[in-house]
C-alpha cells in the first residue's frame, strides 16, 4: 500500500467515525488483510486502492458495532446497579468490578456469561441459539466464572 492509498484508508476510517487514536491500528489491519490475501494464494485485487477503502469501511463498521455492544452492556450493568439496601456502596463496588472483569473476558466467554446470568437463559437455550454443543457453553461459563472470581479476589472485592 503506497502513501496515497494509506491516506485514502485513513480518510475512510475517519469518515467512518474511528477515533484518531485508533487510526494506525486500522491502517495496519488493512495492510494485514492485503498480506493475508496474498499469502492465501488469491490474486491481488485489480484496484488495490478501492479494495483497501472497502476493507477500511468494513473495519469502521466493526468498530462501531463493538462500541455499541460495549455501551449496551454498560447500560445493562448500570441498570443492575440498583442498591439492594440503603448503603449500596458495597454492591456498587462489586458491580463495577464485575463490569471491568467482563470487559477483560474473550468475546465468546463474555457472551455466555451475559446470556446465562443477565439474560437468565438456560445452558440448553444458549447452546441452541449459538449453534454450539452444551458442553462448549458449560466450558466457556466455567472458564469465565473462574476468571471473574480470580479478578474479584485479586481486586480484593470479595
Amino acid at each position: 500500500m503506497d502513501s496515497a492509498q494509506e491516506r485514502r484508508v485513513r480518510a475512510v476510517l475517519v469518515l467512518g467515525g474511528v477515533p484518531q487514536a485508533d487510526l494506525p491500528d486500522g491502517v495496519q489491519q488493512v495492510r494485514l488483510r492485503l498480506l493475508e490475501r496474498a499469502a492465501s494464494g488469491r490474486e491481488a485485487p485489480r484496484d488495490v486502492s478501492a479494495w483497501a477503502a472497502v476493507v477500511a469501511s468494513n473495519l469502521a463498521m466493526d468498530w462501531h458495532r463493538a462500541k455499541r455492544r460495549q455501551e449496551r452492556l454498560g447500560e445493562r450493568l448500570a441498570a443492575l446497579r440498583q442498591p439492594a439496601h440503603p448503603s449500596g456502596e458495597d454492591s456498587s463496588v462489586l458491580s463495577v468490578a464485575v463490569a471491568q472483569g467482563l470487559d477483560e473476558l474473550p468475546d465468546a466467554q463474555r457472551q455466555v456469561v451475559v446470556l446465562r446470568f443477565y439474560a437468565d437463559l438456560p445452558v440448553r437455550s444458549i447452546a441452541e441459539q449459538l449453534g454450539v454443543p452444551e458442553g462448549t457453553v458449560k466450558s466457556r461459563l466455567h472458564t469465565a466464572v473462574r476468571a471473574l472470581r480470580a479478578r474479584l479476589h485479586e481486586d480484593e472485592v470479595v
